[in-house]
């Protein structure tokens, strides 16, 4: 009898505890608005700007949105996009290109916070809207890669712990211009000597700064990737493989220093995931380069350059990928 009583003092607990936690789920279920009403949330912000015509809100952006909001982007990311379009007056062909690079990530099942991080960056520092949408097409295209890369090494029968955050690992490094050859060895080796995704990533890491140190020294992406070649070539290990690298770039330098009239020219384009404002604080255009220099401003492509004084501010620093 004892028994048969706890039992059932059991059993009426746990439907007790079902109930409870089906009242609270449904309870947060009723709260969350659904994706009509977050539309029309969308819809109300669009509206407070008289920049978009009932074509470009009804059949332009709003299916844009709809998409968005239906393949899992985060509704607050779609709205924030939303309101600081709509406050540095963004043209809707822009925005729907914004959303458009998004919503292809994100459908391809590649992780789009980057990318939303991104756009926020450049709003935040009055980037030109040519200059935003260049940034995360380049770096989408890089999560394509990455994605590539990864799939080629789970295809060989590796695997791989943490592929989302490994994807934006390669992306990243691919966004310093380190070869896609030389990260797909680098996956391989190291799932291979069961190295973390942590390690991993110093190592993709100093692979980026080995790269960007080439690319200052004045080596064209050919003889970067040469460069990177032959080093894994000459070991298994990954610690000499970055020192080799590192002495092969370490000649290289002094045998342009060293010939005639050779010096070795730091780079001065874009990285193609920093987006710049120029050093007045306005835009700068897409295929412009600020000047740091060379007391000359940027003109527009094709123009000729006017000599003008060089600012008294700095330009603000480069945000970090």
């Amino acid at each position: 009898m004892k028994l048969n009583k706890i039992k059932n003092n059991l059993i009426s607990n746990l439907i007790i505890l079902a109930l409870i936690v089906f009242i609270v789920s449904f309870a947060f279920a009723a709260e969350e608005p659904t994706i009509d009403e977050q539309l029309e949330q969308l819809r109300v912000i669009l509206n407070s700007s008289s920049n978009y015509s009932d074509f470009q809100k009804n059949q332009m952006l709003l299916p844009v949105l709809k998409g968005l909001l239906e393949s899992g982007v985060p509704f607050e990311d779609t709205r924030e996009i939303v309101e600081s379009s709509v406050e540095k007056s963004f043209d809707a062909y822009s925005m729907k290109k914004v959303f458009d690079v998004i919503l292809d990530t994100q459908q391809e099942g590649l992780p789009t916070e980057s990318l939303i991080n991104k756009v926020n960056e450049g709003f935040a520092k009055n980037a030109n809207k040519s200059v935003i949408i260049s940034v995360i097409s380049t770096k989408a295209e890089n999560l394509k890669k990455a994605n590539e890369i990864l799939n080629e090494a789970l295809q060989e029968g590796l695997e791989i712990n943490g592929e989302e955050e490994m994807v934006g690992i390669l992306a990243d490094s691919l966004e310093n211009d380190v070869p896609g050859e030389s990260l797909s060895w680098l996956l391989k080796t190291g799932t291979t000597e069961g190295k973390s995704i942590l390690e991993i990533s110093e190592v993709s890491e100093e692979l980026s700064y080995l790269s960007l140190l080439a690319t200052d020294s004045g080596l064209s992406s050919e003889e970067i990737s040469l460069l990177f070649k032959k080093a894994i070539e000459s070991s298994t290990n990954i610690d000499e493989i970055c020192e080799n690298i590192q002495s092969s770039l370490e000649t290289q330098i002094s045998t342009v220093k060293t010939e005639p009239g050779g010096t070795a020219k730091p780079s001065t384009t874009t990285d193609s995931g920093t987006l710049p404002t120029s050093s007045t604080g306005s835009p700068v255009e897409i295929g412009e380069t600020p000047t740091q220099d060379a007391g000359e401003a940027p003109t527009e492509t094709g123009g000729t350059p006017e000599p003008s004084t060089p600012p008294t501010g700095e330009a603000p620093p480069p945000l970090e990928n």
